[in-house]
């Protein structure tokens, strides 16, 4: 039996033991309690990454907002009435250092023996300007062996589908008489040697050279073939040349692009009407007018594997041109279409509306002359639109010439591409609006006429979709930041790379000074309406 005194001892034991579990209880209640605060605040925490993890928010310039960009700003673009660009100051040329007597005169580069060689045979393949430099290559090559060369075959290619022959292109006796002196060359191979491949061309074995040959790949391993054969065959020949090869067979190039390759007189005639036509179009500006190469066509977009606005029917159709033009080329194993960054990296081409908007920002009015150099737009009618509305002077080769006038032309894009070069070539300021050979000749051929400078805008494609990405982008930013573009255009223009680091990438056909300057006649040349007969009848014969 216990005893009061043990009793007395075990009751502050059990109070404190009661008191303990009480305590235990609160704080278990204060736990319950502060668990459904913790909860909510982890959803909201949690709710922003979630949502970025199931709806994550694109990369800036991923997206094509342009055409919502437009509407919102239309009336601010299309009531702007700030000063408008002049075209006869556009361009800024600096002063130019006064140049050493050339090295390679033009005699010095005529043929010192009669001695012939061979003959060359090429095959140009690509499109109307990939044609282009092969043929200047094929003279350099014949030039630097001594070999007649056969007039160059224009390969057949099922994505331009032209069937054109050279003479339907260019000039086949100015190319002849121009080259006279410097390289031999004949329509055909004589009958006895034809007669030994049946009168085949195709029986011809083929020599195949490596891209970007040396000059000395071709003394080292084409010579021995043509002088043990008599004649050698090279297909493909696109790019088989080096850019960085001796001044004097470099001279033979210049003289091929700048001089020799004149086009045929159906091209050159209906090029030199549309010009008069577009200048008496423009008496405002003094006959000057811009003009634009757009690459818009639906071939063209469906190759960038870009996504612009036209939804599922147009992921369709793209789908459908890409597979019947390339035939799986998309699809291969480890291809990745992205879209998104395609557009980040400035690879797509531009539309309409941002052609529009761009030159309304950096200052050229409604009152400015364009011409649009471009197939058929992709979905024409709606993309045109807002450009019609920004620059209702908008003409084309179909809207200027009669069909009569393009029935030589129709069905041939060669054709057709020619006559946008010759018309594009005698704008004041030309537009480029995606990379490929058409801007990179057409750069060099305006330099090579206008004293130097390329008189083109080339805007830098992935600041404008950063620019149009953004919808709540306001009017004035979009004018300075475009601004800014014509202003690095105008210096670009002026840009001459050194000779030793000359490479595929600032070839003499796009940058034709200082090497084929010794070439040039004619310094700062301007067309306007009082002398454009005089200069396009005398002053540019070889031209077009």
């Amino acid at each position: 039996m216990e005893t009061p005194t043990t009793m007395t001892r075990c009751k502050p034991r059990r109070k404190i033991i009661y008191a303990g579990i009480v305590l235990r209880r609160r704080r278990c209640l204060r736990y319950w309690l502060i668990l459904p605060l913790l909860y909510l605040l982890g959803l909201i925490l949690c709710a922003r990454p979630l949502s970025l993890f199931l709806f994550p928010v694109p990369p800036p310039g991923s997206l094509y907002r342009s055409h919502q960009i437009f509407q919102k700003l239309r009336h601010h673009i299309l009531s702007d009435d700030s000063p408008s660009i002049q075209l006869s100051s556009l361009w800024m040329y600096k002063k130019l250092k006064i140049e050493k007597p050339c090295k390679i005169t033009y005699e010095e580069t005529r043929m010192e023996s009669s001695v012939n060689n061979g003959y060359l045979i090429v095959e140009a393949n690509g499109g109307l300007n990939q044609q282009r430099s092969s043929i200047c290559n094929a003279v350099a090559v014949a030039g630097f062996l001594n070999a007649t060369l056969v007039i160059p075959r224009l390969e057949y290619h099922n994505v331009w589908m032209d069937k054109s022959l050279f003479d339907d292109i260019y000039d086949e006796q100015h190319f002849v008489s121009t080259l006279s002196g410097f390289v031999r060359v004949v329509r055909e191979l004589p009958t006895e040697l034809m007669d030994q491949f049946d009168y085949n061309f195709s029986n011809v074995p083929i020599v195949q050279v490596p891209a970007w040959s040396p000059i000395n790949y071709y003394l080292e391993q084409v010579f021995p073939i043509l002088r043990n054969q008599g004649l050698v065959r090279i297909a493909p020949f696109a790019n088989r040349l080096s850019m960085y090869i001796p001044p004097d067979i470099q001279y033979l190039r210049c003289l091929a692009n700048y001089k020799a390759l004149k086009f045929a007189p159906p091209i050159s005639t209906l090029a030199k009407s549309l010009i008069k036509r577009l200048m008496e179009k423009s008496p405002t500006t003094d006959g000057k007018f811009v003009s634009v190469h757009l690459r818009f066509e639906e071939d063209m977009v469906a190759f960038s594997c870009c996504i612009y606005d036209g939804g599922k029917k147009e992921r369709f159709e793209m789908d459908f041109v890409r597979e019947k033009g390339w035939k799986g080329k998309f699809r291969r194993r480890g291809t990745v279409i992205n879209p998104g960054l395609n557009r980040i990296s400035g690879k797509c081409p531009l539309t309409p509306v941002e052609v529009g908007m761009m030159l309304r920002g950096m200052g050229f009015d409604n009152n400015t002359l364009i011409y649009l150099a471009s197939g058929r737009l992709y979905q024409e009618e709606r993309h045109l639109t807002p450009l019609l509305e920004m620059f209702p002077l908008l003409y084309t080769k179909e809207s200027l010439a009669t069909p009569e006038e393009l029935a030589y032309f129709k069905g041939y894009s060669s054709r057709l591409a020619a006559l946008d070069y010759a018309v594009c070539l005698f704008s004041e300021v030309f537009l480029t609006t995606q990379g490929g050979n058409f801007p990179h000749f057409l750069m060099g051929h305006r330099r090579y006429i206008y004293g130097g400078h390329a008189k083109t805008i080339k805007p830098d494609k992935q600041k404008l979709v950063l620019l149009f990405h953004n919808i709540s982008i306001s009017w004035q930013e979009i004018k300075d930041e475009v601004k800014v573009m014509l202003v690095e255009s105008n210096r670009e223009g002026l840009m001459m790379p050194r000779i030793k680091k000359s490479n595929r990438h600032n070839s003499i056909y796009k940058y034709p000074f200082p090497q084929c300057r010794c070439l040039q006649e004619a310094q700062n040349l301007t067309v306007n309406r009082e002398n454009v007969c005089d200069v396009l009848d005398h002053q540019l014969k070889h031209i077009i």
